[in-house]
């Protein structure tokens, strides 16, 4: 049986990587590890857990996700810097839609709240 790489760029093995998190079985331990399971939850088009891991604050009322019109390619991270409660990670992201490539390059910024991780917002380069 072959076993499902997690689309986040790790080459770890999904069940052992981001779907940790996306399940609620484990808390993402840091800001990267969280903005890895939210790229792969893009990927999977997983409404529900984008909420839950988006600051209240600053979610979106509108749907998130797209319900598959874009193909997510793949993700680098850049950078990551985090100090007691926030980070910032910078990655990269290419995806298409309708056949077209595009690149998301973006330093995202996160929020500790009781102990768990939360996307904020983003600066776009």
């Amino acid at each position: 049986m072959s076993k499902t790489i997690c689309p986040c760029g790790t080459n770890k093995e999904f069940n052992a990587c981001c779907n940790r998190y996306i399940s609620g079985a484990e808390v993402a331990p840091t800001a990267e590890a969280l903005m890895r399971s939210r790229y792969t939850a893009y990927t999977l088009n997983d409404e529900a857990y984008l909420r839950a891991t988006w600051d209240e604050r600053t979610c979106p009322h509108e749907r998130i996700t797209d319900g598959g019109g874009t193909k997510w390619l793949g993700l680098e991270v850049k950078k990551h810097t985090a100090q007691e409660k926030e980070a910032m990670v910078e990655f990269v992201a290419r995806y298409k839609i309708g056949g077209k490539a595009h690149r998301l390059h973006e330093k995202s910024r996160f929020v500790k709240f009781d102990g768990k991780w939360f996307y904020v917002d983003g600066i776009y380069e």
